[in-house]
């Protein structure tokens, strides 16, 4: 961000929310509910660690994006869990939020594919997905009962597949908006580097009357003229100028370093009046330690443990932050 920290209302100074933080808002006039989310640190922290080739963190950066838009709104302690499996370049994608702050991802990708795709110029987050499934999962506990969606994967973008699980699963009007790009940074009296950056928007239209939220009917295409058809439904006009709104957002602005998540939304609804809420920050920290390692391997049995022992010893890597543990196989006699 750049030295400007503070944005400054009719009330006075107020602090933004800054880098590696999902800011809840709310349009009133348009019934509309949303958060928006910038990264910076977190994000180039998580794919620095991996080194995927550059289309494979882009596209595990978008992934990020929409998990923290999507997992900050959990009001209870537990899990959101997005998943991709698909026959594209990028096998899997896994990002893994814990309650209140804690991000984690992975990426499967094909070495050989992914030369392909960039030789061809075809490194779309389309082209690397390819076709397949999209899981979010919602884990609230070991005594809980576990709820996932789960949404096809048909040649589409993430942002698509967004839009398509809340019209399927949710049946909420939804505009999701995602961009990941490499920056230049500099920094007083040092050489510039490459950092990766990310922002996300998603509006939500949530009326108190449900009937304002239904969706247009399909058009019935080429029916008999004698056959008596109900009126297709217009879409409510505060959702037309909502969406209207966040499609004018450019992936630059959601890139940008001196951008902020206060002032994109001030840009998209100054006239309408936009409210607030506390933000909530994202730390780039895994679940892994070595007491969790050591019970998951308690769990197999020693045949299996004595496949896994090299040179006197079982080694275990996350795969989430490559941290290492190595144990003696004898511990677990």
């Amino acid at each position: 961000m750049s030295d400007e920290t503070q944005a400054v209302t009719e009330a006075g100074p107020v602090e933004l929310a800054g880098d590696d933080a999902v800011l809840p808002f709310a349009v009133e006039p348009l019934d509309v509910r949303g958060r928006v989310v910038y990264l910076g640190k977190t994000l180039d922290a998580i794919l620095q660690r991996h080194n995927y080739p550059e289309p494979v963190s882009r596209l595990l950066g978008e992934a990020i994006v929409l998990t923290a838009l999507l997992g900050t709104s959990l009001k209870f302690e537990g899990r959101f869990i997005l998943q991709t499996q698909t026959d594209g370049p990028v096998s899997m994608l896994v990002v893994d939020f814990e309650t209140p702050d804690r991000i984690r991802a992975c990426a499967q990708f094909k070495t050989e594919a992914i030369d392909e795709a960039v030789a061809a110029q075809r490194t779309s987050s389309t082209d690397l997905l390819g076709r397949g499934t999209l899981a979010m999962t919602i884990d609230q506990g070991q005594h809980m009962s576990r709820y996932q969606g789960v949404v096809a994967l048909d040649g589409g973008t993430l942002e698509d597949v967004a839009h398509r699980y809340f019209a399927q699963s949710e049946q909420i009007p939804t505009r999701v908006r995602l961009a990941v790009a490499e920056v230049l940074e500099r920094q007083p009296g040092e050489k510039p580097s490459q950092s990766w950056r990310a922002g996300g928007l998603i509006v939500q239209f949530l009326p108190e009357s449900p009937e304002r939220m239904r969706k247009p009917d399909l058009h019935p295409g080429d029916a008999p003229d004698d056959i008596d058809l109900p009126e297709m439904g217009d879409e409510d006009d505060a959702w037309v100028e909502a969406q209207a709104l966040v499609d004018t957002v450019k992936d630059v602005e959601l890139t940008d370093p001196d951008m902020a998540a206060e002032r994109i939304l001030f840009s998209l609804f100054h006239e309408r009046g936009v409210r607030v809420f506390d933000p909530q920050p994202l730390h780039d920290r895994c679940r892994c330690s070595r007491e969790r390692v050591s019970d998951m391997l308690r769990g197999f049995s020693a045949d299996d443990r004595d496949h896994m022992t090299v040179g006197n010893q079982i080694e275990v890597t996350c795969e989430f932050c490559n941290t290492t543990y190595h144990f003696d196989p004898a511990d677990f006699d």
